[in-house]
């Protein structure tokens, strides 16, 4: 098919990534579920039947998540000048990705990819919006990035307003499935529950099992360390 799919992520460093995790995990900790996150999210992007990919970084990616993509850096600026940035670059149809939605598989993008893979496709764009009121997926098959320029970002109307531009535009707009995003450590518990065999769902497991001793995993998820 022929489509990019850019995946925007930040290098995992402890105190960089998800500190929204901590408490009740540790710097290190959240960090390394967020390397599994973007991880796991590049493993399934390399399943997609699509013509090219994208590791849009802040940072510097290990050798592991860089194969099969082609790496670029993010540009300055706010998370909307990154994502248009990303799309002013970009030639054909294409999709925008983030890493917080280790639960992705094909499914959640079945309708975009039987859409696109048709002669006339009958959506000139997609989104998935997140339950926090942002979105996980953006997807137009001619990028604009003054479409995604000023939108405010991480609000719980990012995805409405995201949504109204597109529309505004002339644009046909396929909606995906809704998605949590790994935000809070209850966010990762709930993820972890829809991904089972997975190595996230495993780390969130066996991160559960070192809080309850300390008495921090009261997060409400299920009791996964039951009997061990």
């Amino acid at each position: 098919m022929q489509l990019t799919v850019a995946v925007i992520a930040r290098e995992c460093l402890p105190g960089r990534v998800k500190t929204r995790l901590c408490p009740p995990l540790t710097a290190d900790q959240a960090a390394d579920l967020a390397q599994i996150s973007l991880s796991q999210t590049l493993e399934t992007v390399r399943r997609f039947p699509v013509d090219r990919r994208l590791l849009v970084m802040d940072g510097t990616p290990c050798e592991q998540d860089a194969a099969g993509f082609v790496v670029i850096s993010q540009v300055d600026g706010g998370l909307d000048e990154r994502l248009a940035a990303i799309c002013d670059q970009s030639m054909g149809p294409l999709l925008i990705l983030g890493m917080d939605t280790p639960q992705l598989n094909r499914n959640h993008l079945g309708r975009l990819l039987h859409d696109w893979a048709r002669p006339a496709p009958v959506h000139d764009a997609w989104l998935g919006m997140a339950t926090d009121g942002g979105f996980w997926a953006l997807a137009m098959r001619e990028p604009r990035g003054d479409l995604i320029r000023g939108v405010p970002m991480s609000t719980g109307t990012t995805g409405s307003v995201q949504l109204s531009r597109l529309t505004e535009a002339g644009l046909n707009v396929g909606i995906l499935p809704q998605m949590s995003d790994v935000d809070r450590f209850t966010d990762a518990v709930s993820v972890a529950a829809q991904a089972p065999g997975t190595r996230f769902a495993a780390s969130v497991h066996a991160l559960l099992c070192q809080l309850r001793p300390g008495g921090q995993s009261g997060s409400g998820g299920p009791d996964w360390c039951a009997g061990e």
